[in-house]
């Protein structure tokens, strides 16, 4: 699967991906526990990105590793590494949910993007 989505800041300054066709709540996009810095990083902390994201590896694509899949009781998707952005050592820990799993039908060990 390769897609671009958007991410945009809410009006309390909290991320979130922008899924029309997603059927479950909205709080259910929030982009929290390390996801949001990442934004903030990657957007140059403005309100909005638009991100090139895989499973499979791109020209110029950075890349979260999977570190550890949580079970649903710890709250499903998994905790991902992001260990270099733009060249610089960055280690961003991110943990993405149970969404991550609905986008790709499996959690990847390694998530590609731009």
């Amino acid at each position: 699967m390769t897609e671009t989505f958007r991410f945009y800041k809410d009006q309390k300054n909290e991320w979130f991906i922008d899924l029309p066709e997603w059927e479950g709540s909205i709080a259910q996009l929030e982009m929290v526990e390390g996801a949001d810095t990442m934004l903030d990083i990657i957007s140059n902390n403005t309100r909005e990105c638009f991100l090139k994201i895989s499973d499979e590896s791109f020209d110029g694509a950075e890349v979260l590793e999977l570190q550890y899949a949580r079970t649903n009781g710890e709250g499903g998707g998994g905790d991902y590494l992001l260990k270099f952005y733009n060249g610089q050592e960055i280690n961003q820990k991110v943990w993405l949910c149970e969404v991550t799993k609905w986008l790709f039908r499996y959690l990847p060990d390694k998530i590609y993007f731009r």
